[in-house]
């Protein structure tokens, strides 16, 4: 096999570690907290530390990545995740746990920025490019339908430690192959410039916007640390603008937001997780609490979802090829709409089939979404992917938290009104579940708009070039249409 299908498989592997980790110890917390005595508080920062540190970070980790080497941040990310995970499930206590955990998230920070763009740098073909976007994406899929199955099972079969335990011979193996098969890539205009305070301001914002939104449901969203953590995540970001656009070389340039195909990607990748993450988070509370399924068969369930997400993903390219970016896209959100909606009808004595028809066109769905990946990536220089796929990764994140806080408060409200209306604890979930599940339906709904008002000027034809006037003094060969109608920036 050639040497850089090898670094797919490299790439792939981390992929799934730093992305299983993100809802893995979900279903576990209760053999956690018994285990180490946890208080419910520390117990809530055994999984929002690693979201805290990867979501932060992810900025600063693609822009190491470009400035210092792809492959030398991925092998150091991925050593320090490897050993966290370890010292995590060795872990004796509370404190313990949740620094590792924190270790974990630095180290995912700088794998997953480096893996897009290891994948844009080493396939230079089109066609295998999207190939290998595919199967990045489907590896992702199914890491997030791992998490609650792999978590499930080792809470009731297994010690908990081994939620960790596992990421180490995969750690290892990883290694190895990344050391023999992956090549050094880098920004070469970068020549060590890291624009340090866009860096300081960007993980402020981020930071700040992330710890607001784990924080903001259990202190209050009108609380003073909370109001306070979304004014400085604010203002770092007003700041963070500033830098940019006034710095000689600058880590992110704002002329970049002006690409309609990059804003209308961008937005609807944050629209599709907002749904994605919410329907993870609070489906899987539905089937254990409202159906009665235990962890492991409550996991179970995502796996057909995954499965469709990752065949669809393979294919999505070729079918984009076909009938157009912007129309893949778009119908696939519109199938993840009409899946959630399915979900929403369901109620409390659903079975296992019954979540299927739903859960399937969510996995279709999700998986034609993939070839919006593989165009922010040919709208990106390729010397500036490591920070293209930061901010690819990072609104992915915000967005999730952000549909877990948002249909989490639509959730609450309704069931508080339920249970004043004289309704069952149960049925009251239930209901509020069904009018988080709406507010999704609109959103991904909406970002099927979105991306096919976006990214149909892809395939719109570049201008043609104005030829040069007779009188010039030398005559300029006019330069081939691009085949993205979109600006070159200098900077991302």
């Amino acid at each position: 096999m050639p040497r850089r299908w090898w670094t797919l498989v490299a790439v792939g592997l981390a992929t799934f570690m730093t992305y299983l980790d993100n809802n893995v110890t979900n279903v576990a917390l209760p053999t956690i907290q018994r285990d180490l005595h946890l208080s419910i508080a520390s117990l809530e920062w055994v999984v929002s530390s690693y979201i805290l540190m990867f979501a932060s970070l992810l900025l600063a980790g693609g822009r190491l990545a470009d400035v210092y080497g792809r492959r030398r941040m991925f092998l150091t990310g991925l050593l320090v995740f490897t050993v966290s995970s370890l010292a995590a499930g060795l872990a004796s206590s509370g404190g313990v746990l949740i620094g590792f955990r924190v270790l974990q998230g630095i180290g995912a920070a700088l794998v997953v920025p480096s893996t897009l763009a290891i994948i844009s740098a080493t396939f230079t073909d089109s066609r295998e490019r999207t190939r290998a976007v595919g199967a990045w994406a489907a590896v992702g899929a199914l890491a997030l339908a791992a998490g609650p199955l792999i978590g499930g099972f080792i809470s009731q079969h297994l010690h908990w430690g081994w939620i960790f335990f596992i990421n180490v011979p995969v750690g290892v193996v990883t290694l190895f192959i990344a050391l023999f098969a992956m090549e050094e890539s880098r920004d070469p205009g970068a020549a060590g410039r890291l624009d340090l305070p866009g860096l300081a301001a960007s993980a402020i914002a981020l930071f700040s916007l992330t710890y607001a939104l784990i924080e903001g449901h259990d202190r209050g969203w009108t609380s003073p640390v909370i109001l306070g953590a979304f004014a400085l995540a604010a203002v770092a970001a007003v700041v963070f603008g500033r830098i940019e656009s006034r710095a000689s070389h600058p880590m992110v340039a704002m002329s970049l937001f002006r690409s309609w195909v990059f804003s209308g990607g961008v937005a609807t990748t944050m629209l599709w997780a907002f749904g994605i993450f919410g329907i993870y988070f609070f489906t899987s509370l539905y089937m254990q609490g409202v159906l009665g399924l235990s962890p492991t068969k409550a996991g179970l369930a995502f796996v057909p979802m995954a499965l469709a997400m990752a065949v669809f993903a393979a294919i999505g390219g070729p079918i984009a090829a076909r009938l157009g970016t912007h129309r893949t896209v778009a119908f696939g959100l519109v199938l993840v709409a009409a899946g959630v909606y399915l979900v929403s009808l369901l109620g409390r004595t659903a079975s296992f089939a019954d979540l299927m028809p739903g859960f399937l066109l969510i996995g279709i769905g999700s998986g034609l979404n993939v070839p919006l990946t593989d165009a922010l990536l040919r709208t990106m220089p390729t010397e500036r992917s490591g920070i293209a796929s930061a901010l690819f990764n990072a609104s992915r994140e915000v967005a999730g938290l952000l549909g877990i806080t948002i249909i989490g408060a639509v959730l609450r409200a309704r069931q508080s009104a339920s249970l004043h209306a004289g309704a069952t604890p149960t049925v009251a979930y239930l209901h509020g579940y069904q009018a988080g599940l709406l507010v999704t339906v609109a959103l991904v709904a909406a970002g099927g708009v979105v991306s096919f008002l976006a990214l149909r000027r892809m395939n719109q034809p570049a201008p043609e070039p104005v030829p040069a006037p007779a009188t010039a003094p030398t005559a300029a060969s006019p330069s081939a249409p691009a085949p993205i109608a979109a600006p070159e920036y200098d900077a991302v």
